[in-house]
């Protein structure tokens, strides 16, 4: 799954567009290394957001095409 999709459908940014603009603007790191919003996300993968002074990670539990709200929080889990 693309990873600007990942980060919509597990509802962690809420917008395609906005999670595709964070990966162009390079706040997003996969296992380490810089992502582009096409790169594929993996089932153990490690993403690594940075909005101004905040960052988040966590880590791809499962990849679902269109989850419930109620099933996105288990696609991932925070770090």
């Amino acid at each position: 799954m693309r990873l600007d999709k990942y980060l919509k459908v597990s509802r962690i940014i809420k917008r395609r567009t906005v999670a595709n603009e964070a990966c162009d603007a390079g706040r997003v790191t996969i296992n380490g290394k810089n992502a582009k919003a096409s790169a594929e996300v993996k089932v153990g993968d490690e993403i690594e957001i940075r909005f101004g002074s905040t960052t988040t990670r966590v880590k791809v539990l499962s990849l679902l095409e269109n989850p419930r709200k109620e099933e996105a929080q288990t696609m991932y889990e925070m770090l």
